[in-house]
């Protein structure tokens, strides 16, 4: 059976409705779908003690016991994933077929993080016979984590799935405008048996949620996805009550074209990942850097596959690209192009919205852009791609690294030379040779620079949920 859930807050293990609620939107028709409780401040502190005691029990909880539930709630979602896929698709507008393995890759985040509950190692420090250092590994406490609005559940798992690998409880403020992947994730966990108070969901006014919460001596954590101006905002009120934060924030991925490689494989592969989620991914691939001598197959090839891509309803067969998820991004993404047609760049496809109902934006493409257009600079985190030639691999690596950026990078070339270059000196946390993924469950994703710091995912996902703590222990007096 496929429904879209009803829309309410869960807070210490029960579901809550509000008399206060906002319109969830499909943005492929702009219908409304669905009214989403609103916390009050009364909520938030019912979700603050909730977290408290139910911290005190997950803490405390052994971790094969925790990663028991953790893996059932993942299988619950596996077993519901036409329903959550289709939630998914009606909020957020992808294609029902993405949604689907967004749906997978979430459960893949809490397969991985469950096992590496059992992993959370310590160790002994070698010492004089009459004295034992022992270094623990700790939940760090309740964390409060906020997730973006692109990937409805799978970036909400990052979060959920660290924090009670760890052993932390959470309160979890997922997006307003695709609140539905959250929910389901919610719903399984109730039923996987997991104790009240250690996962709970809030909505609301983001400033208002976060300004409350995040100075409570209760949060131990700060856990957010999202653009960079909001992450240094929120990173400041942590600062200056002293928590430590985890933050994977926006970017603006380069993309360099060696002359070793067939350029129209190339364009072919970065048409297909450029489509995916509408380009509303941070680490989509934007920037594209093609030697002088692949150039002109590379963007023929490129406009031609762009203007196939079939945009439409994301629940209508066939469809490759929904729509963007909101007016502000449509409205950004016409002030880009107009801003780059403006200062001399060529429009080689899209650029220009489809008539009628629904927030559909082309797949546009844009070549020889001066440094100083918006596109260049800002993210555009949307179907934009920006195309323009390079004459050497130190010429792509300099435009690559120009940015304050560093969240993901991408690289086609056959030369090992080539690639060791672009390991040792491309400034990003992620960097993919050959390949546009840019992380999977079993390896860190995060960023340098103004990406943010701290990892998700592969052995290092969990360090930001754990504190450090040394015994010292003297055998006698």
């Amino acid at each position: 059976m496929t429904s879209y859930p009803d829309l309410e807050l869960y807070i210490a293990g029960r579901w809550r409705a509000s008399s206060d609620t906002l319109p969830v939107l499909n943005p492929a028709d702009e219908s409304v779908i669905g009214a989403l409780a609103i916390a009050s401040r009364a909520d938030l502190d019912d979700a603050l003690a909730a977290a408290t005691d139910g911290h005190k029990v997950w803490s405390r909880t052994a971790p094969a016991t925790r990663a028991e539930v953790i893996l059932k709630a993942a299988a619950l979602m596996r077993e519901r994933v036409e329903e959550i896929a289709y939630s998914i698709t009606l909020e957020h507008g992808k294609p029902l077929a993405q949604a689907r393995l967004e749906v997978q890759r979430g459960c893949e985040f809490f397969e991985w993080d469950a096992a590496e509950a059992l992993r959370a190692y310590g160790r002994v420090i070698p010492s004089a016979p009459d004295i034992r250092y022992i270094v623990l590994q700790q939940p760090i406490g309740p964390v409060a984590a906020f997730s973006p609005w692109n990937f409805p559940m799978s970036q909400p798992s990052r979060k959920v799935a660290g924090a009670l690998a760890a052993g932390c409880s959470i309160i979890l403020k997922a997006a307003e405008e695709t609140p539905a992947g959250a929910i389901h994730i919610a719903r399984a966990f109730h039923d996987a048996g997991l104790p009240a108070g250690v996962l709970n969901l809030v909505f609301g006014i983001p400033g208002d949620i976060s300004a409350h919460l995040i100075p409570q001596p209760s949060i131990r954590l700060v856990a957010f996805t999202g653009s960079t101006a909001v992450g240094k905002h929120l990173t400041e009120i942590a600062a200056r009550n002293m928590k430590p934060v985890l933050m994977e924030l926006g970017g603006h991925a380069p993309v360099i074209v060696c002359d070793d490689v067939d350029p129209v494989a190339a364009a072919e592969v970065s048409v297909a990942r450029k489509a995916r989620n509408t380009g509303q991914v941070c680490t989509s691939p934007t920037r594209f850097f093609v030697h002088e001598k692949l150039y002109g197959a590379f963007v023929e090839t490129f406009a031609e596959r762009a203007k196939a891509i079939k945009i439409g309803n994301g629940l209508e067969s066939g469809t490759q690209m929904g729509p963007v998820a909101n007016h502000r991004r449509k409205n950004a993404l016409e002030a880009l192009v107009r801003d780059a047609r403006d200062k001399g760049a060529r429009l080689l496809a899209g650029g220009e919205c489809a008539k009628g109902a629904g927030y559909f934006y082309p797949l546009t493409v844009m070549a020889e852009l001066p440094e100083d257009a918006r596109a260049m600079r800002e993210e555009p985190f949307g179907p934009l791609a920006l195309i323009n030639p390079v004459r050497s691999l130190d010429d792509a690596i300099e435009k690559a690294n120009a940015l304050p950026f560093g969240l993901a990078a991408y690289a086609f070339t056959h030369s090992a030379s080539n690639a060791h270059q672009l390991s040792e000196r491309i400034e990003a946390g992620n960097l993919s040779i050959n390949t546009l993924e840019a992380s999977v469950a079993e390896t860190p994703f995060g960023g340098v620079k103004e990406s943010g710091y701290g990892r998700e995912g592969g052995a290092e996902g969990l360090h930001h949920y754990m504190t450090v703590k040394n015994v010292s222990h003297r055998m006698t007096i």
